[in-house]
């Protein structure tokens, strides 16, 4: 815990990337509504995921992180839910078929409704309006009364955080992620590529499923055939809402976010004397960090420092972002200062906010041999330092989208326009995600290989 913290005391603090809500009456009537709201996580919860982010740490499991870009208001439907955790589980099982390692899951769901601007306003055709931030905050109709900012909408959030964490504790703990019906899990749309690899999987997990059943051994006798652990992360972006949904552990006294599982700082309001860094410093929960070609390794240590001053493993994951081509140049720095000073921390790859470009169609794209291509020169530099590659951090969908270009579908730019629905940044589609997943999979495999030589 640090000294003189409170959850409010961010609010002494600078701030960035924080919306101007013009009635102050309703956004403390709704503070206080938030406030008296059940949690949506409970300590336990995140010190169980603390405690799985240790054996990442340790190099003995593998972080699998990925979901919605943003959540939306709009788009919210229990089908959608279904389908990207259906989508994270099968890549856990090729990423432990893979790696023979635990995979802990954790979604970028039931919370990431706030998003980060690089500018307070847009202007379209002379109009000048407050940036869309998010469904948290405003709407994404380009209206002046769409974009100011609401606070009423944080109650909206809340709403849809608990109906999608209720309906994510049943599909994990209620059947739904049983390893026996891995082959159920498959995607219509996956067609003979992707889905027909992934088919031949599930044929060998079945067969060694059916063998262990013959011993004796089925989700009856352990309970992790039967189950599994999912957790929840977003971006601790609006503090009005983190600090109200903040409660102190009966069991430990500590304070916990109890928005979320895992929290993660972006690489916009990481500023060690800043607001966002103050907040999380105080919260118990694992704590992510986003780490861009901007960041110098003293000032990184420095934040450490501060968010884990007791060197916790798991309690700090860094969330390195470079973009491809840019990963040998940045991350070497931070690997070795991290190394120099003994710091515990679980090493991700983000290789989606890099290589965001702009198609010949107009569309915001990721190509798929960009994102691929970062998390190959992700696993090399750890391979060369002698440190562990931990984990990814995907922004993908269950949905049949057509926002990323490449992969073994082949979309180009002009298919860009087919299914583009994201509310903000484009994602890996289900057949893309799963793509991936094969393909980080062999890496590891093949890395494993070389230290065990």
């Amino acid at each position: 815990m640090a000294r003189n913290w409170s959850p409010e005391s961010w609010r002494s603090k600078p701030i960035l990337q924080v919306p101007d809500y013009e009635d102050q009456a309703a956004l403390e009537r709704v503070e206080g509504t938030l406030r008296s709201y059940p949690p949506l996580v409970f300590a336990g919860e995140a010190r169980r995921l603390k405690q799985q982010l240790g054996e990442v740490a340790e190099g003995r499991a593998f972080l699998l992180q990925g979901g919605d870009c943003a959540e939306s208001f709009a788009e919210f439907h229990p089908d959608k839910i279904r389908d990207t955790f259906r989508v994270l589980l099968q890549m856990a099982v090729v990423l432990t078929w893979g790696a023979k390692v635990p995979v802990v899951k954790v979604g970028r769901m039931a919370g990431q409704f706030a998003k980060p601007r690089s500018s307070g306003t847009e202007t379209i055709d002379g109009v000048e309006l407050p940036s869309y931030r998010g469904d948290i905050v405003n709407g994404i109709e380009f209206e002046d009364g769409a974009r100011q900012p609401d606070p009423d909408r944080m109650v909206k959030a809340y709403g849809q955080a608990a109906a999608t964490l209720n309906l994510l504790r049943a599909f994990a703990q209620g059947g739904f992620a049983d390893l026996h019906k891995v082959h159920e899990w498959n995607l219509s749309f996956a067609g003979n590529g992707e889905g027909a690899r992934y088919r031949e999987l599930a044929d060998q997990i079945s067969e060694a499923l059916d063998f262990m059943q013959a011993c004796g051994i089925d989700a009856s006798t352990a309970s992790s055939l039967g189950k599994t652990d999912f957790y929840t992360s977003h971006e601790a972006l609006l503090l009005r809402y983190e600090e109200a949904l903040t409660r102190v552990d009966s069991l430990t006294g500590a304070h916990v976010d109890t928005s979320a599982h895992m929290l993660w700082i972006g690489d916009r309001t990481r500023q060690i004397d800043h607001a966002h860094v103050e907040f999380l410093a105080g919260v118990e929960n694992p704590i992510g960090m986003k780490c861009g070609p901007s960041i110098d390794p003293d000032d990184m240590l420095r934040i450490i420092d501060k968010l884990n001053p007791e060197n916790e493993a798991g309690r700090m994951t860094l969330i390195a972002r470079f973009g491809a081509g840019n990963v040998e140049e940045h991350l070497p720095k931070l690997i070795r200062a991290v190394e120099r000073e003994g710091k515990k921390v679980v090493w991700s790859c983000d290789p989606m906010h890099g290589n965001t470009i702009k198609s010949s169609t107009g569309y915001k794209t990721r190509p798929f041999d960009r994102v691929l291509s970062e998390v190959q020169e992700f696993f090399a530099v750890h391979q060369a330092e002698g440190t562990y590659a931990g984990g990814v951090h995907f922004e993908m969908t269950g949905q049949d989208v057509t926002e990323c270009t490449g992969g073994a579908q082949a979309i180009s730019d002009t298919d860009l326009q087919d299914r583009y629905h994201t509310h903000c940044d484009p994602r890996l589609n289900a057949s893309q995600a799963l793509e991936l997943s094969f393909l980080i999979a062999e890496g590891i495999k093949a890395e494993r290989k070389k230290a065990a030589a």
